[in-house]
């Protein structure tokens, strides 16, 4: 079996790899954190330029017609780069819903124009409930006069302030805390009840707002798809963005052993180069291997994702519980293996690690996709699993 890149995915590699050494160097990843708009427009003209917004949209809507492991392979190399702006909300979560959900009419309103990188989306999911399912979803939208109004607030949501288009998830039916009645809804930012919060960070190369709506009027032909039937459709957008994020994370914790190895070259002590020493050579090595399963795990993924492969739910949350640990340990020992240099503002370590921390909980932790896996291979209670509080509570009744 042949797990080599093909001559035209490396090309993209080649290229995205090039493109971002130049466009995108650590100056101007600080000069954007430190920015109110936190975007560089000539990054994103420079990435619309090369046809990465439409990489994985169908020709007819002005996509390359491209498969999930060539996005995945961009990813990958934006976050060794880190990346900053709008990409990943537009295209993972915006242009995702949109391919998913979207009627012809509403794809040729607004994906055309976001896979031209004129246009760009988020996707505006979590709320105070802090769940990843249906149960999480509060926020009413109600018919009135021929359409909808929209009374809640969503957290978390991803340069909310550059999207043109806040594609939200709301309740128009059904009982709450179940997948029914859940509706997707494509909303100009400029909306008359909306209203954007900044919430303060770890990872400043990505913004994240609180989003209220009040009394929010919404036309008809904003719902996307059939009303209350948009969960099926979130649960696969929440799947793929984590195995792009996943993507994402491999690029960054590849970047931080490369740092790793470059400064275990050169720096001196005792006479030599301190990689010549046994246990900080283990340690690099353990890098590597979290970096090599992390990148097996995320590409096993992007090809059941590209394949619309019915085990795509369970490789995407083996990839994310993987590569959320990987990441965060490999960030971590970065730092640690740079001394007191991989503390200080002007190395570019913690940035690395402050991505890594953000990526780790972003579209559910590991803790959560290691539940994910073990419903999906059949261990849950209702199959016969323990509860294990109630195993303790009985030993303790029997020891009474």
């Amino acid at each position: 079996m042949d797990f080599a890149f093909t001559s035209e995915q490396e090309m993209i590699r080649g290229q995205a790899a090039e493109f971002l050494r130049r466009e995108c160097p650590m100056n101007l990843v600080r000069r954007v954190m430190a920015s109110e708009h936190g975007q560089s427009d000539e990054l994103w003209g420079g990435m619309a330029a090369l046809g990465w917004m439409g990489l994985v949209f169908p020709e007819e809507y002005g996509g390359a017609g491209l498969g999930f492991v060539e996005l995945a392979i961009v990813l990958e190399e934006m976050g060794r780069a880190l990346a900053p702006g709008a990409y990943f909300s537009t295209v993972l979560l915006g242009g995702l819903a949109l391919m998913e959900a979207a009627n012809e009419e509403q794809k040729q309103r607004w994906l055309v124009p976001l896979a031209a990188g004129k246009l760009k989306a988020t996707l505006a999911l979590s709320e105070a409930e802090e769940r990843f399912g249906p149960e999480g979803i509060a926020l009413k939208a109600e018919r009135r006069d021929g359409g909808f109004v929209l009374n809640g607030t969503k957290l978390f949501v991803p340069d909310a302030h550059l999207a043109d288009l806040i594609i939200c998830a709301a309740r128009t039916s059904g009982a709450s805390k179940t997948d029914e009645g859940v509706t997707l809804f494509a909303i100009d930012r400029a909306c008359d009840g909306l209203k954007l919060t900044p919430l303060k960070t770890m990872d400043e190369t990505r913004r994240l707002y609180e989003v209220s709506f009040e009394q929010a009027r919404v036309a008809p032909d904003c719902a996307l798809g059939n009303a209350g039937g948009g969960w099926p459709v979130i649960a696969k957008i929440l799947d793929l963005a984590a195995i792009g994020l996943c993507a994402e994370m491999v690029g960054g914790a590849r970047r931080v052993l490369e740092m790793c190895v470059e400064y275990l070259k050169t720096r001196v002590q005792f006479g030599r180069p301190i990689g010549g020493f046994q246990a900080l050579q283990h340690r690099t090595a353990d890098m590597l291997l979290l970096v090599e399963s992390a990148k097996s795990a995320v590409y096993a993924a992007a090809c059941a994702a590209g394949d619309n492969s019915s085990e795509t739910p369970l490789l995407a949350a083996i990839a994310k519980a993987y590569t959320s640990d990987a990441y965060a340990w490999i960030a971590g020992e970065g730092i640690q293996l740079h001394g007191g240099m991989g503390f200080t503002w002007e190395h570019d370590a913690h940035l690395y690690f402050k991505r890594a921390k953000a990526d780790e909980i972003a579209f559910g932790d590991a803790t959560h996709h290691r539940a994910r896996v073990a419903e999906m291979i059949g261990l849950t209670r209702e199959a016969g699993i323990p509860d294990q509080e109630k195993v303790d509570q009985e030993k303790v009744r029997s020891a009474g």
